[in-house]
């Protein structure tokens, strides 16, 4: 009852009385902080979750919540996280498949593992998450930064969507801010704004000290997000979140193969190598673009199962696909154009921009040749 006349107040007065109503629906609906039981009758208040038993720290530097401005603003941060639950529900369950390899990665890099949630928070550990910026990946590169930290990115292959190789290029970004800066803080800050930025507004302000620096608003914001995030999952329980094993993403059991590709070749050769499917293969190797690998040397993932025998049958498959071949080439004649040739071998127009690697507006002429492959 109090809940249907705060909404009703609500829709007559304003925004704020709307975030109360929508602020107290939360408190009636989460798991109590005090039983950690979901149908506990115990009434759950939201202020218990921002009350701090220990200090809270990102790579071993503390977050100052005595100062009351870090504190207001880092307990935003930890109630927007908590109010979008199915959020840090996805959040929990897919680090349980990726950070065992970034922590390693960490690990064997001398880096602090509190360096991972940097991921959770820039991509919610997507492989395609993208940004108005045009910022890919699990880590968000764009591509020019990307390059320069050694990913490929080109028609073919995109690396910011593999988790091995940009996590590679994002250690060894934020291990050259660290050495600019002497602070990871300041180094995870850089990577959001940019390492001039950074030095910019520490020139500007005369201040090394990220909590007292004013910052882009999203920077501002930055380290406190990932703190939060940081302090849910490290103790997921606390918050209301209950998993069992079963309930979370297990790592993919595969193993990386390494073989050569001759000429331009079709992902779904690979994956009849594989004993799997394209989209599997896809899958597992998000980094790869469209139906085609180019000419060139590729390590990927595939299934544990297929891996003992796959070069074997790879170099069986592709000496047939490359025998076949020129039985669906098709030379142009005068006349032809694509939607001519699609209807003459029934197949879909797209198909043919897809075997051919073609443009949308890219024309074609007599004696060009196109791969065709008729619907058996």
């Amino acid at each position: 009852m109090l809940l249907q006349k705060l909404w009703a107040a609500s829709m007559k007065s304003n925004t704020s009385l709307f975030f109360i109503f929508i602020c107290l629906a939360f408190s009636f609906t989460i798991t109590s902080p005090a039983s950690g039981n979901p149908e506990s009758p115990d009434p759950p208040f939201l202020i218990n979750y921002l009350r701090m038993e220990d200090p809270i720290t990102f790579c071993g530097e503390t977050v100052p919540l005595d100062n009351q401005d870090i504190r207001e603003r880092f307990e935003k941060e930890m109630l927007l996280s908590l109010w979008n639950r199915p959020q840090v529900i996805l959040w929990i369950k897919r680090s349980n498949r990726h950070f065992p390899l970034i922590g390693k990665m960490l690990k064997d890099a001398d880096m602090p593992d509190d360096l991972k949630y940097i991921a959770l928070i820039e991509s919610a550990l997507l492989p395609h998450a993208g940004s108005s910026k045009g910022a890919i990946g699990y880590w968000q590169f764009t591509a020019s930064t990307g390059k320069k930290y050694g990913l490929t990115i080109d028609e073919g292959l995109d690396e910011r969507r593999s988790l091995h190789a940009s996590t590679r290029a994002a250690l060894h970004c934020l291990k050259e801010y660290h050495g600019v800066f002497n602070s990871w803080t300041l180094a995870a800050a850089a990577y959001n704004m940019g390492l001039q930025g950074m030095k910019t507004e520490i020139l500007a302000q005369k201040t090394n000290d990220y909590y007292s620096l004013y910052l882009p608003l999203e920077t501002q914001r930055y380290i406190l997000r990932i703190a939060a995030a940081k302090l849910i999952i490290s103790n997921p329980e606390k918050y209301g979140f209950l998993f069992t094993n079963e309930d979370l993403y297990q790592p993919y059991t595969c193993e990386r193969i390494t073989f050569k590709s001759p000429e331009r070749l079709p992902v779904r050769i690979v994956a009849e190598a594989a004993n799997t499917s394209f989209k599997v293969i896809k899958d597992l190797n998000p980094e790869i673009r469209g139906y085609y690998l180019n000419e060139g040397t590729y390590s990927i993932f595939v299934p544990a199962e297929a891996s003992e025998q796959f070069h074997s049958r790879y170099t069986r498959l592709l000496e047939q696909w490359m025998s076949e071949e020129t039985e669906y080439l098709y030379t142009v004649k005068k006349g032809d154009n694509l939607s001519i040739i699609a209807d003459r071998f029934n197949v879909p127009l797209p198909a043919l921009f897809l075997w051919n690697d073609l443009e949308i507006d890219e024309p074609i002429h007599p004696g060009d040749r196109l791969l065709i492959y008729p619907q058996k």
